[in-house]
């Protein structure tokens, strides 16, 4: 994340740089996917082209697409280090009403440790391998190379911020960058409870008359494995529920055949341990799901 002395040329006429705009360019041009935020720290919303995935979705985020759109308005998906695109009419408009840059590690092929008090930051000193660092408002922000899954909370006041995931751009920050260690890759790593065993696979028998899976192809499977993958990105509230409801949508439509795999359950439970549910949260959902179906 080195900053070059130079920004890349736009082609045509050059809208006149804000202060973001030019930071979001010089950061592209090291191969940085970039975003603008709005007041709160979070993206801007679905433009309504794109409200309740009308669009088809983007293709980095594993769904139909592609979305033709080139607004802001999916979230970390929609960083990218084109400047034609950064400094687009459509995008120097939000740029105006933005309040700061961020950025898509895993896009970068980063990982970024978000320690957010003194105590996580104790810790980190600790415990992990010295990195890049950058100030935060109460913490701060160490910078690995190499990605991961995204976790929130794995530990009082440490988040992981890497794929699927966006984190605020504060500066260059100082240090040297080093390789992602294996002590924050086992930060994700959390043993089921003793009473709430991980979910295997549905082994449900099957209800169709000739013995055959009654949704035909694998492929409608997959389908609505991807489609449920994508409600839970997509939510913007209501986490909890939201993976709740799509959890029973996913074991209502599929639990009852035999083809749900332990595959297709992790794909779940990455999507939503992407957007802060943690291990337990999404086995007491899913095994809540079953029983209300009675599998």
């Amino acid at each position: 994340m080195t900053q070059p002395t130079t920004i890349r040329r736009v082609p045509g006429p050059q809208p006149r740089l804000t202060g973001l705009l030019q930071t979001a360019l010089t950061l592209a041009a090291t191969g940085v996917p970039v975003l603008p935020l709005r007041r709160g720290k979070t993206p801007f919303g679905n433009c309504a082209a794109c409200t309740n995935n009308a669009c088809g979705g983007r293709p980095n985020m594993k769904s139909a697409g592609p979305c033709r759109c080139l607004g802001v308005c999916h979230a970390w998906a929609a960083a990218t280090i084109d400047p034609g695109v950064i400094a687009s009419p459509a995008w120097t408009a939000v740029w105006r009403r933005a309040v700061s840059v961020a950025y898509h590690p895993g896009g970068a092929g980063l990982t970024v440790v978000d320690l957010d008090d003194a105590d996580s930051i104790a810790w980190a000193r600790e415990t992990l391998p010295a990195t890049r660092t950058v100030a935060t408002t109460r913490g701060e922000h160490w910078i690995y190379r190499g990605t991961m899954t995204s976790h929130n909370a794995v530990r009082p006041g440490v988040d992981i911020k890497s794929t699927m995931a966006y984190a605020r751009y504060l500066g260059p920050g100082t240090g040297t960058m080093t390789a992602l260690p294996d002590a924050v890759r086992a930060l994700a790593v959390k043993a089921p409870s003793p009473a709430r065993p991980a979910p295997h696979a549905v082994a449900v028998p099957t209800r169709a008359d000739d013995g055959r899976c009654p949704h035909r192809t694998p492929a409608y499977l997959d389908r609505g494995i991807t489609m449920a993958e994508q409600r839970i990105t997509e939510a913007r509230s209501a986490v909890h529920a939201t993976v709740y409801r799509t959890f029973l949508a996913v074991l209502s439509t599929h639990g009852r055949c035999g083809c749900l795999t332990d595959t297709h359950v992790a794909r779940l439970f990455t999507a939503a341990q992407a957007k802060g549910e943690t291990a337990r949260h999404c086995t007491d959902a899913w095994t809540n799901a079953r029983t209300t179906l009675g599998l």
